[in-house]
């Protein structure tokens, strides 16, 4: 074991035993800021609290041209973990621990390359990643930092990402009128029939855009998650709820594609509510999103980081390239893991990562 990666598993022992689940979204700014705050030394920290449990630290030392962003919250932990998910557990090729893989050991090694290194640096650390709330992330874009590229910590087998998917999520009410199910029905009467029937057209449109692609990304994903509603077998159903999740591709507009989806419905929805929306890396129209894509190409080249291949889920990436930063997706361990009971990061991810960083801080690209 190299002393750069021992290091990197005493600071993520560290992280891992401060509980930043969210939620319950119960994060202060104490606890595992007073621990980053205390092994940055050197470094101008500037520690925010946005509310419900987002907080920020963005800590600089130099005049750095590069921003490094992870987050430090997790998913709550389930009953299948097989021991303490505060414990990081190191085995001869693995670190366990709830949050290891997603995204703590990325922060872990962020310190203990600072700390092995003198040169410029940047971090911003948020804690509201896992709650689709990016209050910290468009507090600091507001800022307006002048950096030449971000990269976004998330589990990508330390490769960079330069694209992915947006992801947009949506509630639906269907309003129906309750009587006896032996009554002949209109297409409108019952809330249910109308979701199942729009529910069959907004797959089947979905399998329609089965050849789109950008950047090795193919098609329209689409999921409907949840469907509720209605009474008993032999009352037609006066109301029902549904909640479904798109995942499209950076050349593909959200605004139209929700506009021709809700226009499916064979009777106007009582409700249509976009609850969430995350743009895709890169973000932008077709020759904007294409030309952000070399840039964070390019970027990634001059620091020698390995490109791997685009990813399905999303990231905070999008939202610094949205703001116009040139942007990519760069971390230890595997999304396979990340979210797992037994989450796990490889530790020979995670001394990659810490060396490719030291190495980028000493040579000053940074």
């Amino acid at each position: 074991m190299t002393a750069l990666l021992d290091a990197t598993l005493t600071h993520l022992r560290a992280l891992v035993a401060c509980d930043t689940r969210n939620p319950p979204r119960a994060i202060d700014t104490g606890g595992i800021f007073d621990y980053l705050r205390a092994n940055l030394p050197g470094f101008d920290c500037t520690l925010t609290d946005h509310g419900a449990g987002a907080v920020s630290l963005f800590a600089v030392r130099g005049r750095p041209r590069i921003l490094f962003n992870v987050h430090l919250d997790t998913v709550p932990d389930s009953p299948a973990w097989s021991a303490s998910p505060f414990e990081l557990r190191v085995t001869q090729d693995r670190a366990i621990g709830l949050g290891a893989c997603d995204i703590k050991g990325a922060a872990a090694a962020l310190l203990a390359a600072a700390q092995a290194s003198a040169g410029d640096a940047a971090f911003l650390f948020t804690t509201d990643e896992e709650a689709n709330d990016a209050r910290c992330i468009a507090a600091f874009l507001a800022r307006q930092e002048p950096f030449d590229a971000v990269i976004v910590a998330e589990p990508t087998r330390g490769e960079a990402v330069l694209a992915h998917r947006g992801i947009s999520s949506v509630l639906m009410r269907f309003s129906g009128r309750a009587g006896h199910a032996s009554a002949g029905q209109a297409p409108g009467d019952s809330a249910v029939h109308q979701a199942l029937r729009w529910g069959a057209r907004a797959l089947d449109h979905a399998d329609s855009l089965a050849d789109a692609c950008f950047g090795g990304l193919r098609g329209l994903r689409l999921n409907i998650g949840r469907i509720e509603g209605g009474i008993k077998a032999n009352v037609i159903a006066p109301s029902a709820e549904l909640r479904f999740g798109l995942r499209p591709l950076p050349s593909m507009d959200t605004d139209e594609l929700l506009a021709t989806l809700r226009g499916l419905a064979a009777v106007e929805p009582a409700q249509f509510t976009e609850t969430f929306r995350g743009p895709s890396l890169p973000a932008g129209d077709v020759t904007h999103a294409e030309a952000r894509r070399l840039a964070a190409r390019d970027a990634a080249d001059a620091l020698d980081i390995p490109i791997g291949d685009a990813v399905d889920f999303w990231t905070e990436a999008s939202l610094f390239s949205q703001a116009g930063y040139t942007a990519f997706v760069y971390g230890p361990g595997d999304i396979a893991q990340a979210h797992a009971a037994d989450e796990w990061v490889a530790l020979e991810q995670l001394q990659t990562y810490a060396q490719t960083i030291q190495r980028i801080l000493t040579a000053g690209k940074a």
